[in-house]
C-alpha cells in the first residue's frame, strides 16, 4: 500500500514503517504544501500520516476516495471532520499519552513564568533596563496554597494538577463533561460547574479537546467572571480563547496574567499586542517538543498506519465506531 507523510517525522516512526516495506512518500522539504498539492498527493495514496493542521473536511474526503485510514501526528483531532470519516468507514488515529507529561510541563512552566513576569523581566535585561533595586517594582505572586482550576481533566490536565499539588500544595478543582471520581480521590480534586471554575480559580488551565461548541469560550464575558488576581493558561488549542478580549482583560486588570502555548490565530504575528504586555507569556506551540514525546508520537502514528495496512484495528483510534 501507498502511504503519504506530509512532513518528516522522527526516525523511530519511520523505521517501523520501512520495516513493513511500505511505499512511502514523504514531503522532502519544509515547505507547507498548498491544499491543491496536498490533495493531489493524497489522491494517490491509501493512508495519510498527517503532520500539522490541514483541514480534513468533507471536501477533502470527497476528493480522496482511495483513503483507507488517517494517522494524525497529534493528540487533537479537531482538524478532521469525523462524520465524513465515519460515513466512509475511515479510521482516524491520534497519539495520546506520550506527550501528556511534556505538554503539562509547558503549562506548569507558563504558570510560573506568568506569576513572576519572567518573560517581561528577561526583556528588561535585553533592553538594558536592569535598573536599581526597587522594593515596589516588578512584583509577581506566589502560588502556594492557591486554587488550580482545570478545564478538561484528561491525561494532560491530570499531569498538570499533579505537578501543581506536589510543588505548591495547590487545591484542585475541575470542570469536565463528566465527573471522574477515581481521579478526584487521587488528586483530592473537586468537580465544579463552569461558573464556579471561573469564580474560584487562581490559575485556570485549559486542557480539553477542542470542539466547535467551545469556540472562543474564554472571552470578554468569561474573563469578567474570573478573579482579578487569576492567571489564564492555554496549552490546548488557540481557538478556546478570544485574543482581543484577552488583551482587554489583561490591560484593564480584569485578570492578572496569561500564558499561551497556542494562539488564535496560529501562528501569532510578531506585532501582536499581547507580546508587549508584561503580564503575558507566549510560546510557539512547543508543548510536545521533547525528544521523548516526539519519538513517542512518531511510534504511535506509525502503529496506527501499520494497523490499517494489516487490516487490524488502530491501537489509538478516535472514531472506533467505524469498526462496528
Amino acid at each position: 500500500m501507498n502511504v503519504f507523510i506530509n512532513k518528516n517525522i522522527p526516525e523511530a516512526g519511520l523505521l517501523l514503517l520501512k520495516e513493513k516495506g511500505l511505499n512511502l512518500t514523504i514531503n522532502p522539504t519544509e515547505n507547507i504544501l498548498s491544499r491543491k498539492e496536498f490533495i493531489a498527493i493524497c489522491q494517490k495514496n491509501d493512508v495519510l500520516l498527517n503532520v500539522g493542521t490541514n483541514n480534513l473536511d468533507e471536501d477533502f474526503f470527497q476528493q480522496c476516495p482511495n483513503l483507507k485510514g488517517i494517522a494524525l501526528f497529534s493528540v487533537g483531532f479537531d482538524s478532521v471532520h469525523i462524520p465524513s470519516a465515519n460515513s466512509r468507514k475511515i479510521p482516524v488515529g491520534n497519539t495520546p499519552d506520550v506527550l501528556s507529561r511534556a505538554t503539562s510541563d509547558v503549562a506548569f512552566l507558563l504558570m510560573q513564568s506568568v506569576a513572576r513576569k519572567s518573560f517581561f523581566n528577561h526583556k528588561r535585561i535585553l533592553n538594558n533596563d536592569w535598573g536599581s533595586f526597587d522594593p515596589l517594582a516588578n512584583l509577581g505572586q506566589e502560588l502556594y496554597g492557591k486554587t488550580l482550576g482545570i478545564f478538561g481533566l484528561g491525561r494532560i490536565g491530570f499531569e498538570m494538577a499533579q505537578k501543581c499539588k506536589a510543588a505548591f500544595g495547590m487545591n484542585i478543582i475541575y470542570h469536565n463533561r463528566s465527573r471522574k471520581e477515581d481521579t478526584e480521590k487521587e488528586l483530592d480534586a473537586k468537580f465544579v460547574d463552569f461558573e464556579t471554575l471561573l469564580a474560584e480559580s487562581d490559575v485556570l488551565s485549559v486542557h480539553a479537546n477542542y470542539t466547535a461548541e467551545n469556540n472562543e469560550l474564554f472571552n470578554k464575558n468569561t474573563f469578567a467572571k474570573m478573579k482579578s488576581n487569576s492567571i489564564f493558561i492555554n496549552t490546548a488549542r488557540g481557538k478556546f480563547h478570544n485574543e482581543t478580549d484577552l488583551f482587554e482583560a489583561l490591560t484593564n486588570n480584569i485578570i492578572w496574567g496569561a500564558g499561551l502555548d497556542v494562539t488564535n490565530p496560529e501562528p501569532m504575528k510578531q506585532d501582536n499586542p499581547l507580546l508587549s504586555l508584561p503580564n503575558c507569556c507566549v510560546l510557539p506551540h512547543i508543548g510536545s517538543a521533547t525528544y521523548e514525546a516526539r519519538n513517542g508520537m512518531a511510534v504511535c502514528a506509525a502503529q496506527n498506519v501499520i494497523a490499517v495496512i494489516e487490516g487490524k484495528k488502530m491501537p489509538f483510534c478516535v472514531n472506533e465506531e467505524v469498526y462496528i
